[in-house]
């Protein structure tokens, strides 16, 4: 069979390719990836190409699939996995494997499996592992998100605390806490909101900051004030770039006393120190945002170290079970992760999204990988709805929904869009 995909040679040297799959082994399963979230490790990895710690040193000779947020359905399953999956299911895939201890992941490591491409073969790795996941939404873009959203489940459930006198760790936020989300209106930012206000471990106070007012007034219009009460959670939104809204006055709102879990979800020095400075005692600091900078770094108080137990924990990714808890939450309703979504695309849109995504503002960019359509911003859909019907139908329907992508929208676009 034939298949379409992004393929990685080296440094910033990514090609839309057709190649033929070979026929899949007895342990193997034959699948369609119908949608695929670019994520900022792509990027990296992209730009890094066989110096990134999960892709091999090869890819000159032997490339691999890039995209690793991805969903979509089985096609053929081999004989070994025949009594757990079935031809029809519908798939997503928890890429952090950890297989016999390697880095090695889909989207990144291997040659006939990845996010950006119409079919893959699912290598025996990923079922011994128990990382092919079935997934039960009505809309795809749901499954390819939920790695995203496991990471943010997994932050939460990293943070831990202490109680005098013992030296155990108890795991996971402080529920009926105060927390604090740093840079918090960004894509991965609006999930952890989403999660805050209807995890089972709910905060008591949630303060989320940023630096711009349209930022914020979006996240406050797409998670209310009065929204977070109903879930028992007191909900602030604070612009941080205005003088009196400083460490003082953060700290102020958690009682003068600091917060117990602080998120930073930007890899920028200024905002990590201000996380350290509203720590309470035996406050958590969580750095979720991965730098691109090896050697970056920014001061830490030692000095309530010692005497007021603060503590930094850093999460890269969550894991299967986070990844479950995330697609539960999202059948049942309770987490929305389309949010997140402010581009969409097809496959053809994914070499030149991925090496420049630092450079293109918003969310997270989908791609639907059985068509061919330009990046194009959701916002964007109505203005340039005279030069598509496509564009405009979608318009009319996204408009409906509160400018959020939905699985209305996803059903027209894949009903309708020119195929690859």
């Amino acid at each position: 069979m034939k298949t379409k995909a992004v393929r990685l040679y080296g440094p910033c040297d990514l090609r839309l390719e057709e190649f033929e799959l070979p026929k899949i082994k007895d342990d193997e399963i034959l699948a369609k990836v119908i949608s695929d979230s670019i994520c900022m490790s792509s990027y990296k990895s992209s730009k890094q190409g066989g110096a990134h710690k999960r892709v091999p040193n090869d890819i000159a000779t032997n490339p691999t699939i890039i995209g690793h947020e991805f969903c979509g359905e089985l096609i053929e399953v081999g004989s070994k996995w025949a009594d757990k999956f079935k031809a029809g299911d519908k798939f997503s895939i928890q890429p952090a494997l950890n297989y016999k201890g390697s880095l090695n992941a889909p989207g990144y490591s291997y040659p006939m499996i990845g996010g950006d491409a119409t079919y893959v073969i699912i290598p025996q790795e990923v079922m011994e592992m128990d990382c092919l996941l079935a997934y039960e939404g009505d809309a795809f873009f749901g499954g390819s998100l939920a790695e995203p959203v496991s990471c943010i489940v997994g932050g939460f459930h990293a943070n831990y605390h202490t109680k005098g006198g013992s030296y155990v760790h108890e795991m996971g936020v402080v529920e009926d806490g105060k927390m604090a989300l740093l840079a918090g209106v960004g894509p991965m930012g609006l999930g952890a909101i989403d999660y805050a206000i209807h995890c089972d471990r709910k905060p008591s106070l949630l303060v989320v900051t940023d630096i711009d007012d349209a930022r914020l007034a979006r996240a406050a219009s797409l998670f209310t004030v009065e929204e977070a009460k109903q879930n028992g959670v007191k909900l602030i939104y604070v612009n941080t770039s205005k003088p009196e809204h400083n460490v003082e006055y953060l700290k102020q709102l958690a009682g003068g006393d600091g917060f117990d879990d602080v998120f930073v979800y930007a890899p920028v020095k200024p905002v990590v120190e201000q996380a350290d400075a509203i720590l309470g005692k035996d406050g958590c600091l969580n750095f979720f945002a991965g730098p691109t900078d090896p050697n970056f770094s920014a001061n830490f108080n030692f000095y309530n170290v010692h005497y007021a137990s603060t503590h930094i924990v850093g999460t890269s990714g969550g894991n299967t079970d986070d990844m479950r808890e995330s697609l539960k939450m999202m059948a049942e309703g309770k987490l929305n992760p389309a949010i997140m979504i402010t581009h969409i695309g097809g496959l053809n849109a994914v070499v030149e999204t991925t090496l420049n995504l630092p450079n293109i503002p918003g969310g997270k960019k989908l791609i639907y990988n059985e068509i061919e359509m330009d990046l194009i911003a959701l916002d964007d859909l109505a203005s340039k709805a005279d030069e598509s019907p496509l564009y405009a139908e979608l318009a009319k329907i996204v408009s409906a929904n509160n400018g959020i992508w939905c699985a209305e929208a996803e059903k027209y676009l894949l009903a309708n869009a020119p195929k690859i």
